[in-house]
């Protein structure tokens, strides 16, 4: 019998890296780092939420830079390589941020004051291209009816957003 099912596999271009191992490294680090800086100071309010344009942006985004990354790779090797230089890069920059301080305020956004004492910070959300509409829905998520009753509210690193409501008493830690 003859076909494709049973025709010899070809082992080596299977396993031997097709691409200089440094290259892959040096492609996919590149991407990362690139990648995430403009994820984390273009996409702070979408963080939080996977939004149909924000999953379909993330899927054509890893499309476009696929070459770019991987160059002409062919063998599991170099395809484990790329995926292992991704997965290296997000460790070492959450491990970073978790050892110095200075450095996780680069890597994770501070909270930003969206409402104080019941008025709204219309500079920080138009930073932020936070409509008002937006703002409400999140407040009325917690059970906000009326902004003075908020003592303040804050859009997370996350992108979610925190709300202090007047009177409030904070708890102990």
């Amino acid at each position: 019998m003859t076909g494709a099912l049973f025709d010899p596999v070809d082992w080596r271009a299977l396993f031997v890296p097709g691409t200089p191992l440094l290259e892959t490294f040096i492609r996919g680090t590149s991407v990362y780092l690139g990648l995430f800086v403009l994820m984390r100071f273009v996409f702070r309010r979408e963080a939080g939420a996977a939004r149909i344009s924000m999953l379909l942006l993330l899927v054509l985004m890893a499309d476009a830079v696929q070459n770019a990354m991987s160059g002409d790779y062919t063998s599991v090797t170099d395809g484990l390589l790329l995926v292992a230089t991704i997965m290296a890069w997000d460790y070492a920059l959450d491990w970073l941020a978790s050892h110095f301080p200075r450095f996780a305020d680069l890597i994770h956004p501070r909270p930003l004051l969206l409402v104080r004492r019941g008025q709204l910070m219309r500079e920080n959300m138009r930073r932020e291209l936070v409509s008002e509409q937006e703002l409400w829905t999140g407040l009325r998520q917690h059970g906000v009816r009326e902004l003075d009753e908020v003592e303040a509210a804050y859009m997370e690193g996350d992108g979610k957003l925190s709300v202090f409501r007047k009177g409030e008493k904070r708890k102990a830690r």
